[in-house]
């Protein structure tokens, strides 16, 4: 299926919805990564999942996302579990 199909699909369901705001298939990409990003995948597999050859480019969600910060471990604390 072509990317003008989907775009025709995609802007009749809009339709269908009553959903107003402005939206594309490139709306929905930068939605899914996102919601990847906040989900706690990291930037690697992000960046392998939308085809960007350039980190870079994968890095302009940061700034979008709602991202908590994590705790950091020290390997040091599991050097000796059992």
């Amino acid at each position: 299926m072509c990317g003008r199909s989907i775009q025709n699909i995609m802007i009749e369901a809009m339709k269908k919805t009553n959903i107003k705001k402005q939206a594309s298939l490139h709306t929905l990409r930068h939605s899914f990564a996102t919601h990847l990003l906040e989900d706690g995948v990291d930037l690697y597999t992000i960046q392998n999942l939308l085809g960007h050859s350039q980190l870079r480019s994968t890095i302009i969600y940061l700034h979008i996302a709602q991202v908590l910060p994590k705790a950091a471990r020290s390997p040091l604390d599991t050097l000796y579990n059992f």
